[in-house]
């Protein structure tokens, strides 16, 4: 009976301990960590987030960048990280794909983390060099057919890799896989001519395509993208069915307390939402979504259910 007592006034305690953690929150500067090199996508999303949370928290916000493994280093980072919010990690799409196609993975991606907001989307595009013959979806389908295992394409990461799987298990294509360590190798790769096309974030390839380095012939989403209208989607190109998109997601360590991920979630989606920030970022064809935490969870849910079964039914493997 008096351990009951104990126990019950232990929970109140820290109950009440609970408003006072949030209002003291952050102590120290905060770690934002990017699992993909500098210049990236997620780094044009994370620039301005983190320069406006430093202003709003009154703590230092410090960009670290620990690309490599598809993103599983810098998750495992903040996976193994103390549960305080003071470390947060920018993930993509490939949390979910790695979580299927990745074995032995040093982390439970169902349970080791804990979900601040789905930050944004952002559209897949097809890219060619300039002065390429395929100028069209249709074009690139026409010709990998009639030259099976002669067009190669590029990719930075799990997600441009398995849209393009998943692409090629649709039109019934035998196109080769060549896999670049970062956004700014796979775009010179294109523009070089090492590979034929690149299936990537909208964002990686955008100042090329405005500078007519590259010419985008599709975009992944259902409807097209408000930066470069002119594209068609690929559905429109004749590939029904086909919708991915990036998606961006904020998370800290698991059984980080509930009122430090709510006021994370809040000063995020505000700080994404300042007007001078909202433009930077919807200037490369971003998407700001800013959830709730439990909407990015159940979206991370659903991202696994959906991309295993893609795995399965292409056999993608990591590279």
């Amino acid at each position: 009976m008096r351990n009951s007592k104990l126990f019950a006034l232990f929970i109140v305690a820290m109950l009440s301990l609970a408003p006072v953690c949030a209002q003291t929150f952050p102590t120290r500067p905060i770690r934002f960590v990017m699992a993909y090199p500098a210049g990236g996508s997620s780094d044009i999303l994370a620039q301005p987030i983190a320069a406006e949370l430093s202003k709003s928290l009154g703590q230092p916000v410090v960009i670290e960048y620990k690309p490599g493994g598809g993103s599983t280093i810098a998750a495992d980072l903040i996976a193994k990280s103390p549960p305080d919010g003071h470390a947060l990690v920018i993930l993509l799409s490939p949390l979910a794909i790695n979580a299927t196609m990745v074995p032995n993975l040093p982390y439970d991606t169902a349970k080791d983390f804990r979900a601040i907001t789905l930050a944004a989307r952002l559209p897949l595009a097809v890219v060619v060099r300039a002065q390429s013959n395929l100028r069209s979806v249709q074009d690139l389908v026409a010709a990998a057919k009639a030259n099976p295992g002669k067009l190669k394409y590029g990719s930075t990461g799990p997600g441009g890799y398995l849209g393009a799987e998943y692409f090629k298990s649709i039109v019934g294509a035998d196109i080769v896989h060549v896999p670049y360590a970062g956004a700014g190798p796979a775009v010179a790769g294109v523009i070089a001519g090492e590979v034929d096309f690149l299936f990537d974030s909208l964002s990686n390839s955008l100042t090329q395509i405005r500078e007519g380095k590259l010419r985008a012939i599709g975009v992944s989403t259902a409807a097209r993208s408000g930066v470069v209208p002119q594209v068609p989607t690929i559905q429109e190109s004749g590939v029904p069915g086909f919708e991915i998109s990036a998606w961006y997601g904020i998370f800290a360590a698991a059984n980080t307390p509930t009122p430090i991920v709510q006021k994370l979630n809040a000063e995020i989606v505000k700080a994404m939402n300042l007007p001078e920030a909202r433009q930077k970022i919807e200037n490369y064809g971003y998407e700001i979504v800013g959830s709730t935490p439990e909407q990015l969870d159940a979206h991370l849910k659903s991202e696994i259910v959906r991309w295993s079964k893609v795995v399965r039914e292409t056999g993608a493997k990591p590279n």
